[in-house]
């Protein structure tokens, strides 16, 4: 586990250079025939801020207590930061970041580019909760397209656990590690997103349709999946291994997952082959 600890000096630094940016007219005050500083005053920044002038001169002077995070977005507000800027804040305070806005079911153009480009390599971009949100053509065909009719029908952790057919395309023995793995992955995501109702409704359904699930998630296992390796069975070009790679976009709950071919396989070639025989009649069984 990473221990966070504050910078006093780099906090004190990041605060004074933060204030000497910003005009009293941008901030709603009178500029005044006096001024010495180029930006704000101290006693202005902590009025905005809702706090004592003497907390916010120790916190630049390097000496004051650890700010707590809402001290810190009344700050970053005042300070009129931007979403980089104020995780940056929190980091030299010695608090995570909080949770940025999510980017709901809108892929970015320059993903979905990507995706097109990725022509011989199978890959799906997932929300952090495990809906696909989009796949690219040889992923369909490696890995079937994704029905989003019924609820979550599109979530990859409802079908594992609430589909039995789903599982046909996996070898039995690796079962429970694909189970354990998809339970840990979203009680990690469930924690980030605190009481998002989409959240709390997969994990209910998720607990009245899968014993399996239920009994894992009193486990609390947690491990954000970042790669792994799997084996496909499909029907056409039988089983193959993949390397599953999970890259985080810049909203933080988007992941482009890339399934390539390990290396001393003949992964490439069978990919190869099913390009050819084409998308849309050959699904796993």
């Amino acid at each position: 586990m990473i221990v966070m600890t504050i910078d006093r000096r780099a906090l004190a630094d990041f605060l004074r250079r933060s204030r000497d940016r910003i005009r009293p007219q941008d901030a709603g005050l009178p500029e005044g025939p006096r001024r010495r500083t180029p930006g704000l005053r101290r006693e202005e920044v902590a009025q905005l801020a809702g706090m004592s002038a003497d907390y916010y001169i120790r916190l630049e002077q390097a000496r004051g207590p650890q700010p707590s995070p809402q001290m810190l977005a009344a700050l970053a507000r005042a300070l009129r930061l931007t979403g980089d800027e104020r995780d940056h804040l929190h980091v030299l305070a010695g608090h995570r970041p909080p949770a940025g806005r999510a980017a709901g079911d809108h892929v970015a153009p320059g993903l979905l580019h990507l995706l097109d480009q990725l022509t011989g390599t199978p890959a799906q971009v997932l929300n952090d909760l495990g809906d696909v949100l989009a796949q690219n053509a040889l992923s369909r065909t490696l890995l079937g397209g994704v029905c989003t009719v019924s609820e979550h029908g599109r979530n990859v952790v409802w079908r594992w656990f609430a589909d039995p057919a789903n599982r046909a395309a996996y070898p039995v023995e690796e079962h429970a590690h694909h189970s354990r793995v998809h339970t840990a992955d979203l009680r990690a995501a469930v924690a980030r997103r605190g009481a998002d109702p989409a959240a709390v409704r997969l994990v209910e359904r998720l607990r009245a349709a899968s014993e399996e699930f239920a009994e894992l998630w009193e486990r609390h296992e947690v491990a954000v999946r970042r790669r792994s390796r799997m084996r496909v069975l499909h029907p056409v070009i039988g089983a193959v291994d993949l390397d599953c790679q999970v890259l985080l976009a810049p909203e933080g709950d988007h992941r482009l997952v890339l399934f390539t071919p390990p290396p001393g396989t003949d992964t490439a070639d069978r990919l190869a082959l099913l390009r050819v025989v084409g998308n849309g009649q050959f699904t796993p069984a």
